[in-house]
């Protein structure tokens, strides 16, 4: 690919369904399997077939200083633009925000959408665009894309009335030129072409397809979300399974049960963990049973068991709780 790719990622939504953990930092920066969201999400973007000219676009919100931090400590040699969208008004309009930076061709993603696929086909696409999709049992809650017998898409359906279609759009998408999507956006601006307030980016690829646009679609294996605390429970348990465990064994006092990630700074006594568990950096854990649950940075328990749980960083929680989900600095006693 000669020109350079832009990668643009909407991030600025206010994280609702992850509350309360959202209220102290942005959905992206929440941990799982022994790294943040966003770092999964940026892994995704390994197998591009000329990954030295590619750019980020970030489109944030209120807590962008703090996704800025993180990429410029953890991922320094990235060149990222970031906009702010300051009106939530959906996908399309997050997009029509960093058209300053959005020329030649584009991928865009979600910032809570992980999939694995190799993207080396990118260097021999001849398409316009081309949407990632995966077969699912029940379509009803997502959009999907309507093909012919050769995977071109012929239309694409927010939220379906029935089964009948079941090619899931996974939120990953390829656009030979930014500038075509924003003059699509454009348009649907200009018609009003809105769902409860929001633009979204199905109706404005349904004008690229009015203007002529040969749209593909390219299906997918694995598709995992990170956008509600049981999704992330899933995608951590996946992750773990899936070469990103690390599985101490040299602790005393300590039994592990694979598949489990435990920072090497945590320090843990007399505790069994696992499994399905992650632990963030500095944890202290003393007396405890933890299984299917994410522990942020720093945070202190005692005396529990722990299971199907997402906790903060800085929490301190002693006490008998089975299940729980408290955001940063939390404190939790009984």
């Amino acid at each position: 690919m000669a020109e350079t790719l832009k990668i643009a990622i909407p991030m600025a939504g206010f994280g609702s369904r992850l509350r309360p953990h959202t209220w102290s930092k942005p959905k992206p920066l929440i941990q799982l399997a022994g790294k943040t969201v966003l770092d999964y999400v940026l892994e995704q973007f390994s197998s591009l077939p000329d990954p030295q000219h590619v750019e980020y676009v970030f489109i944030v919100g209120p807590q962008g200083g703090q996704i800025k931090a993180h990429m410029d400590f953890f991922h320094p040699d990235k060149v990222v633009h970031y906009v702010y969208q300051t009106e939530m008004r959906g996908q399309s309009d997050a997009l029509y925000q960093a058209r300053e930076f959005l020329h030649g061709p584009m991928l865009m993603c979600f910032s809570d959408t992980l999939i694995e696929t190799d993207l080396s086909f990118l260097a021999h696409e001849e398409a316009d665009a081309v949407a990632l999709v995966k077969p699912v049992p029940d379509p009803r809650r997502f959009g999907v894309a309507q093909v012919d017998a050769h995977d071109w898409i012929q239309r694409f359906v927010e939220k379906p009335q029935d089964l009948s279609n079941n090619l899931v759009l996974v939120g990953f998408y390829y656009f030979r030129s930014s500038e075509m999507l924003i003059d699509a956006i454009r348009e649907q601006m200009r018609r009003q072409i809105m769902l409860k307030g929001e633009y979204f980016l199905a109706d404005a690829a349904n004008i690229l397809l009015e203007q002529g646009a040969r749209f593909r679609v390219q299906r997918i294996e694995t598709w995992l979300d990170a956008g509600t605390q049981e999704a992330l429970l899933e995608t951590n348990l996946y992750l773990l399974n899936h070469g990103h465990a690390n599985n101490p064994v040299h602790r005393p006092g300590v039994s592990v049960i694979p598949p489990v990630f435990i920072n090497d700074t945590a320090q843990i006594k007399s505790s069994v963990i696992g499994p399905n568990v992650s632990i963030g950096a500095n944890c202290q854990l003393e007396d405890v049973i933890i299984r299917n649950s994410i522990i942020d940075a720093e945070t202190q328990l005692q005396q529990m068991i722990l299971e199907n749980s997402l906790l903060g960083s800085y929490v301190q929680i002693r006490g008998q709780a089975s299940s729980m989900s408290l955001g940063d600095n939390a404190i939790w006693t009984t």
